[in-house]
């Protein structure tokens, strides 16, 4: 059941299935690395003591505390409080520009052992972990993006009378919260 008659529209579920397609299809996208990475393992030039830099360690962290807090903002528009949803949706964008940025620290890691992206100094394992990581970004920042639309949105008193908006990028956030999670998970375990 909806919290909003808006939400029930053939419109908003039109909206509400596009964006169900797009995260479908960034997770083949995201499954078909992985697979490759996994097949990749059998090379011999495999990397088999690399460890993930601890700043991934610590982004993971950041994106779980962001999705809580996207989650209380969420909350607080059902409840028509745009003070509350404000501030944690403003929590929210801190919290992803601190993820970015502990990823780059993460980077920074990585080529500090003398791993790179491409040329001599790369290695099958830590392409793929750019790759990976990379992409994830990538969808990040297109997110960081949605956040700056949501917060306009809240000033402008929007989310209370067509809340399909601010639905569409909770359920979007999320998305990207679990993907990383995924990807960290399965980096971690499959070294």
């Amino acid at each position: 059941m909806s919290f909003h008659p808006s939400l029930v529209t053939p419109q908003a579920k039109a909206k509400k299935m596009m964006l169900w397609f797009s995260m479908i299809s960034m997770t083949m996208m995201f499954a078909g690395l992985t697979s490759a990475y996994v097949v990749s393992k059998a090379r011999p030039d495999w990397l088999e003591n690399f460890n993930l830099p601890s700043a991934f360690y610590t982004s993971t962290f950041i994106i779980l505390a962001s999705s809580l807090t996207f989650w209380l903002a969420f909350k607080a528009v059902k409840v028509n409080n745009t003070k509350t949803a404000t501030a944690y949706s403003l929590a929210t964008l801190v919290l992803a520009v601190l993820f970015a940025f502990f990823q780059w620290i993460g980077f920074r890691a990585i080529v500090d052992q003398g791993f790179y992206f491409t040329g001599a100094e790369s290695t099958v394992t830590t392409s793929f972990i750019y790759v990976l990581v990379m992409a994830h970004f990538a969808h990040l920042v297109g997110g960081i993006v949605v956040l700056l639309f949501v917060l306009s949105g809240l000033a402008k008193q929007k989310y209370f009378d067509k809340p399909l908006g601010f639905v569409l990028a909770h359920t979007f956030w999320h998305f990207l919260g679990f993907l990383w999670l995924y990807l960290f998970v399965f980096l971690y375990f499959l070294r």
